[in-house]
């Protein structure tokens, strides 16, 4: 699928091994891209045991708590009004049914609830219903992220106040591949509201999708893009294109596993604190595959039956293969609460 480059200077150098706050040149990360699978393998095993040397892997839940009828184009969202995808287009969900699927995610050992909404970006009438979805996922003593499109001025504030961990905006690709896939939001709104988010003081959860048609220096280009974020997500999702007929990107040659496997071993170097997450299209990839990324470096999975409105693999197909692999999960006792509620 994608023909090998050939770029001088690609063979890292001692000081690609261990740098955590300097920049990534693209040909760095492309040459960490290049290295023998063993051999990448073996340097992200490393970086990952020096910066998480209890080896456990985070359980988040997503919920859409308000699906479809977004008049955004971005070509993989079944979510986009414009494409017929048979996705229905529904009101927000009330704070009841928020708090028992959070109740729910609890229960099976998810320790982050994020609340996702199809908008280009929040009225303010909708960030009063945000606002004390978080206050009261907050008090059941979750971690609290939130991915509600684009921010303006004062909402991350506003989400900031309410409780709200991290906030969820993925940058998607590499800048020189994203006019192949959206057209209604600039790479630079992205950017944008990531600065708005750490101005707050919140905490960023950003990532991308792989398997979009880009060639393996474009996705050298959106971890170098993480990579270069000063500083860097905290959460890093990296999903495996979940092609959904109806949407343009339905259709497209898959990408090969074992590259997916690479992306997640190069962002666990570029990004070593980073939790970097399995998401969307993990039911595609089997429990090798999986297995392989976890040893890659990824210690976070989104967990549960369903995704905004994608299949994910069932949590208890998730904890037949963590215990299969000897995986132990994040303690659901976070350090950072304060003393009269557990959240984050």
């Amino acid at each position: 699928m994608n023909a090998p480059h050939t770029v001088a200077l690609h063979r890292p150098t001692a000081a690609i091994k261990e740098r955590l706050d300097a920049t990534w040149p693209l040909a760095d990360v492309l040459a960490l891209f290049e290295l023998p699978f063993n051999e990448l393998m073996f340097r992200a095993q490393q970086a990952h045991r020096t910066h998480f040397p209890d080896g456990d892997v985070e359980l988040a839940t997503l919920l859409s708590i308000k699906t479809g009828g977004c008049e955004e184009d971005c070509g993989y969202c079944p979510q986009a009004a414009r494409y017929d995808t048979g996705v229905e287009a529904k009101k927000i969900l009330d704070i009841d049914t928020v708090l028992d699927a959070a109740r729910q995610a609890k229960a099976n050992g998810a320790t982050r609830f994020c609340m996702g909404a199809a908008w280009r970006s929040p009225k303010e009438r909708d960030m009063a219903k945000v606002e004390e979805m978080v206050r009261e996922v907050k008090a059941l003593g979750m971690e609290t992220c939130a991915t509600l499109g684009m921010l303006e001025e004062g909402q991350a504030e506003q989400l900031k106040n309410a409780g709200l961990d991290f906030y969820n905006h993925n940058i998607d690709t590499a800048p020189d591949f994203y006019n192949n896939v959206i057209s209604t939001r600039e790479y630079q709104d992205r950017l944008d509201t990531l600065g708005r988010v750490r101005n707050a003081g919140l905490k960023v959860c950003c990532g991308g999708i792989v398997g979009m048609g880009e060639t393996r220096e474009q996705r050298a280009g959106l971890i170098a893009q993480l990579a270069n974020l000063n500083p860097y997500p905290e959460s890093v999702p990296v999903n495996h294109l979940v092609q959904v007929e109806g949407t343009p990107l339905h259709g497209l040659d898959p990408l090969d596993p074992l590259e997916f496997v690479r992306t997640i071993a190069v962002a666990r170097i570029t990004m070593p604190k980073a939790r970097v997450r399995l998401s969307a299209g993990r039911r595609q990839l089997g429990e090798a595959v999986q297995a392989m990324c976890f040893m890659a470096g990824a210690n976070s999975i989104f967990y549960g039956d369903k995704l905004l409105t994608t299949g994910n693999p069932e949590a208890e197909d998730d904890r037949a293969l963590l215990a299969k692999l000897g995986l132990k999960t994040r303690s659901a006792t976070l350090e950072s609460a304060p003393k009269e509620a557990c959240g984050c």
